[in-house]
């Protein structure tokens, strides 16, 4: 009597071409084991290892990848940035930085690369949009880029940003950076954590016509923050400003705290139902 192999936990589903995403991302790599593993997110990785399988399947998903590629993006752009704006100061680099490389930016350019087609995500997230959330297509982005610097090095790394980046790198001026920077921050954040967008009120003015001095209060799910400035613009940037000092760094690692714990209870109980109906 010949033993069967036994089937893994979860049927592994083929990985999709990879030739049309190159196309889209413009490079060729020679180890496309790099491009699948950009691809895999946590939640595919976790369904096919099983319970138990932390180490296998951390082995499997992307992101490691995330925190190589946040990296070399930063170092792309900011080298970017400084040669298209060598006059510029700190401060203003700094800002059209920031713009560039947000989650909202690397979603968008995300989408527009069709990267959210080709990855591999769980059952889970795939009944919840996962494909099309921008969290999740932004670190996607940043382990692409790790991808491609691990197979091509540095100089391709760069050419991959420039290309991809293209028209927010063309767009990108300290004025426009300036104008969106600290409410675009705020929103971005209090969105992220599933809040409304804040919203600004004119408390009080200030001062002779000449010479005003405006009170604005961000006001937002949880608190009240007052800035001010000469122009109500400037206040309200304030009072965006003075509200992100306040809360704080954002909570994204202690969401993916608690999401590693949430999967490893279902692994638990995923192996116990298991055992239960081998009994």
């Amino acid at each position: 009597m010949t033993n069967k192999p036994e089937s893994p936990a979860v049927d592994e589903p083929a990985a999709p071409d990879p030739a049309p995403l190159e196309t889209n991302l413009e490079y060729s790599f020679r180890d496309r084991r790099l491009l699948e593993r950009a691809l895999t997110h946590r939640s595919w990785a976790h369904e096919v290892v099983g319970a138990g399988g932390e180490v296998e399947a951390r082995a499997l998903h992307n992101e490691a990848f995330e925190f190589v590629g946040d990296s070399v993006l930063g170092l792309v752009v900011a080298a970017a940035l400084f040669q298209m704006h060598p006059d510029v100061t700190e401060g203003e680099l700094s800002r059209m930085k920031h713009r560039l490389v947000s989650a909202q930016t690397l979603a968008r350019v995300a989408r527009r690369l069709g990267v959210g087609d080709h990855l591999r995500v769980g059952r889970g997230e795939e009944k919840t949009g996962g494909r099309r959330k921008s969290a999740l297509l932004a670190d996607a982005f940043e382990a692409l880029l790790a991808a491609v610097f691990l197979d091509g090095g540095y100089g391709e790394a760069a050419r991959f940003v420039r290309r991809a980046h293209g028209p927010e790198l063309e767009e990108a001026t300290p004025e426009s950076a300036a104008a969106a920077d600290f409410k675009t921050m705020l929103q971005e954040r209090l969105q992220s954590e599933r809040h409304l967008s804040p919203t600004y009120e004119v408390v009080e003015t200030e001062g002779p016509p000449h010479a005003r001095t405006f009170h604005v209060e961000a006001v937002f799910d949880g608190g009240r923050v007052r800035g001010s400035g000469r122009t109500i613009k400037d206040a309200e940037m304030d009072a965006a400003c003075r509200a992100l000092e306040q809360l704080g760094p954002p909570e994204k690692e202690a969401d993916e705290g608690r999401a590693e714990a949430d999967e490893g209870r279902a692994e638990v109980d995923e192996a116990e139902e298991g055992r239960e109906s081998r009994i």
